[in-house]
């Protein structure tokens, strides 16, 4: 599905200039903020249009809740749109709702590209070098960070394999699992990224549970204490990286 995007115009482009001069921040300061390369952000002070899934990244860079565009702006996407997705969920639309099917639809999108973008800076480094050691990486900020030294292209690889055989198995209505460590932070990683486009669209109808569809999936929030607790997770534990790859969960003896 094609990216949307905010239409650019000088208006903007002023503003989100005027407000970077006043956090004192650099343009290589606010673009590694938002998770994208310096002549992307050149081209928003310069009044082009910004993609709708890069519009979190430049709030957060800016400190602001929301961009500041027209109210016609806002809508940002047509939930109709969302029902031909390359990875709608029948599943998830059946079992958890329309806004589930909604939220993976968005959120794995967004997730690809981050990986994608991280993967493209890789290749063009040293064997060995991690996501820490680019100018700009969104995913850093996203990934625990005790293990930040394995997050290299290999890893990256098989993450972006991994998501793309969840949606995959969402386009084809197959029951979504996940059997791995990664598999469940892959779904709590697209959970979270889709928040900011769902929650900014004023036409959705939102329960104050309708995140809870990931955790319905996991069956827990262990993912949850164990990354989000800052506490030092020993080898032996089985969300330490070493075990991210073997297959935990809902998993059946042959």
């Amino acid at each position: 599905m094609a990216q949307r995007a905010i239409s650019g115009n000088l208006d903007l482009a002023e503003k989100i200039r005027y407000r970077r001069n006043e956090l004192h921040l650099t343009i290589e300061e606010a673009a590694k903020r938002a998770g994208v390369g310096t002549k992307t952000w050149s081209r928003y002070e310069a009044g082009e249009s910004i993609r709708h899934d890069k519009c979190k990244g430049v709030c957060k860079a800016l400190n602001w809740m929301r961009l500041p565009v027209a109210e016609e702006e806002e809508n940002l996407f047509d939930v109709a749109d969302y029902h031909n997705h390359d990875s709608w969920s029948k599943y998830l639309e059946d079992n958890f709702g329309e806004i589930a099917a909604i939220s993976f639809s968005i959120g794995s999108d967004i997730l690809l590209d981050y990986i994608e973008q991280d993967l493209e800076e890789l290749s063009k480094l040293p064997k060995g070098t991690h996501i820490g050691q680019l100018g700009a990486s969104y995913l850093r900020s996203l990934l625990p960070m005790q293990f930040l030294l394995n997050y290299d292209y290999e890893f990256l690889y098989i993450m972006k394999t991994s998501l793309i055989r969840l949606r995959r198995h969402a386009k084809l209505g197959h029951e979504i699992v996940a059997h791995s460590v990664l598999e469940e932070l892959i779904l709590v990683l697209v959970e979270e990224e889709s928040e900011f486009l769902i929650e900014s669209n004023d036409n959705l109808e939102l329960d104050t549970d309708w995140k809870d569809w990931v955790y319905d999936i996991l069956g827990d929030a262990d993912i949850d204490m164990c990354f989000c607790s800052n506490n030092y997770l020993s080898n032996d534990n089985i969300y330490h990286f070493s075990h991210w790859y073997e297959p935990h969960f809902y998993c059946t003896d042959n």
